[in-house]
């Protein structure tokens, strides 16, 4: 799953992304593109789940559609 948060600006708010996916999905691969403000996310836990923590965190992830 792939999410855009444009409001994720530096490793700071990378690092809370990272932890708050980690907090509902702890063997989540998860790699962030600051630059391109991405966030691509390898895990079988639910899409709810991973966009929820990311919202709670404090960011508003758009999930982005898989071609």
């Amino acid at each position: 799953m792939e999410f855009e948060v444009n409001d994720m600006t530096c490793g700071h708010c990378a690092g809370r992304i990272t932890q708050a996916i980690k907090a509902v999905a702890p063997s989540a691969n998860v790699d962030i593109d600051i630059a391109g403000k991405r966030v691509k996310v390898a895990s079988t836990a639910p899409v709810e789940d991973v966009l929820n923590a990311i919202a709670e965190a404090g960011y508003t992830p758009v999930l982005h559609p898989q071609v």
